[in-house]
């Protein structure tokens, strides 16, 4: 804990008016009543974990699911269970700590830790959420090339424009913007559930492959691409944010916290089980289509798509668009979010939603204008997560470990050795993952 040598700020955290209204949550807790676990409440409590759950289902991971199942048929969807095993405990732990202290994770890694640490963590949470955002409004504007021929720049655009004007609808409540991600969820769903529906795969052997390990030559660095991305640094920071916005107030007390700590728990597996099931049917529809057919090596997402029409029709095809599109559109509403939240917490800094999406679309459009291939955009930028993703797995270990600060819910022994072994198994993974991209 030698990096816990700053004492802990007396000074209120107060979001500048821009953020307040970009989450004004739905509060779960209104003073007297009891906060129950009945179906009703855990209808109002959906929410921060589907917001969440998104960053599990955006285009880098359609890419990764995509080589596993050209490459590998089945074979590997014991390893999305297995990554979704280890997102669920990590998100439910950064849930957690937003709402034992009320405070996010940006905001008491700025108050708790050496100002060097501060800055490195701060300035390296913000590149990553950007190389992220590059990834997910290209996956947008690719999702716009196949469904209306639109080329990547004007693509791009119109993502970064829509995106906008869906975090607008916070102006009349954030329930709506959680309403919209939580449609654009439903929409990848059903567009794999249309798709799977029409190949009739194997469901045996992909039941085998879910609960049965296997590595064969070659597919080691799929693996190690679908678990070393499993969680995004962005995601820990938005989830530690958007719990606390459920307490009644700063000051809430004990039984709330536990009981919104309840819901939460639900919301969040409820949510990435969601992205679990459609990132496992990515992978059977592209084991099915792809495999032995497609030479995996020469198939990315702007190619996919056209490789389905022969095997399952144009709809298919089509199906496959619409998902890409609103896989990119999620996923960028959520790190646009993300980026606020490190901003304020790290730097204190108010910069309006618009100014960040502008520097965020910069970037993109100008991959998209000296045409590099996508799939070498999202690798860089799973290159970038994987740089950053230490920093963040063990603040949040660090920080759920101090009595002073979390209290009744400070972490027991057990849970805290199952988070360091989660860390330590996604670094050395990240590492490897690094690795395997340094040219020798």
């Amino acid at each position: 804990m030698a990096l816990l040598t700053k004492s802990r700020s007396k000074v209120e955290y107060e979001a500048p008016v821009h953020l307040r209204l970009l989450y004004a949550g739905k509060r779960l807790w209104t003073g007297n009543n009891r906060l129950g676990l009945g179906a009703r409440e855990i209808l109002k409590a959906l929410g921060p974990g589907f917001l969440v759950s998104v960053g599990y289902m955006d285009p880098g991971n359609w890419g990764t699911n995509l080589a596993a199942g050209a490459g590998f048929g089945y074979q590997l969807l014991w390893v999305i269970l297995v990554s979704n095993i280890i997102a669920i405990f990590l998100q439910i732990a950064s849930s957690k700590l937003g709402i034992a202290t009320g405070k996010d994770l940006a905001q008491l890694a700025q108050e708790y830790f050496p100002r060097p640490v501060v800055m490195a963590f701060g300035v390296t949470a913000v590149l990553a959420i950007m190389a992220t955002d590059l990834a997910e409004i290209l996956g947008g504007a690719l999702g716009f090339q196949i469904l209306f021929g639109i080329p990547l720049v004007v693509g791009s655009i119109m993502t970064a424009v829509i995106v906008m004007a869906l975090l607008g609808l916070s102006r009349w409540g954030f329930r709506k913007v959680e309403y919209v991600v939580i449609g654009f969820v439903s929409i990848i769903g059903l567009a794999y559930v249309y798709e799977t529906a029409l190949l009739h795969p194997s469901w045996g052997s992909a039941a085998f492959h879910v609960v049965v390990p296997q590595l064969s030559s070659g597919s080691i660095m799929v693996a190690v691409g679908i678990l070393g991305a499993t969680v995004m640094p962005h995601n820990v920071f938005l989830h530690s944010y958007l719990s606390h916005q459920r307490l009644s107030g700063p000051e809430a007390p004990l039984t709330e916290r536990r009981q919104v700590l309840r819901l939460a728990k639900i919301d969040t597996i409820a949510a990435l089980n969601v992205a679990f099931f459609v990132n496992a049917a990515m992978l059977v529809v592209a084991g099915a289509v792809f495999y032995h057919h497609v030479n995996a090596n020469n198939l990315d997402l702007s190619t996919a798509y056209i490789s389905l029409i022969p095997v399952l029709g144009t709809f298919a095809a089509i199906a496959f668009g619409i998902g890409l599109l609103a896989s990119g559109l999620s996923s960028s509403m959520t790190g646009t979010l993300a980026g606020q939240v490190v901003l304020q917490g790290f730097f204190h800094r108010s910069i309006p939603v618009w100014v960040w999406r502008t520097i965020t679309l910069i970037p993109a459009l100008v991959v998209a204008a000296l045409g590099i291939p996508t799939v070498q955009v999202l690798v860089i930028s799973q290159v970038a997560l994987s740089l950053q993703l230490p920093f963040t797995i063990v603040a949040v270990i660090v920080l759920s470990c101090r009595r002073d600060l979390m209290g009744k819910f400070t972490d027991t022994r057990t849970i805290t050795i199952i988070h360091i072994l989660l860390a330590l198994l996604i670094t050395a993974l990240n590492v490897w993952l690094i690795y395997s991209y340094l040219p020798l």
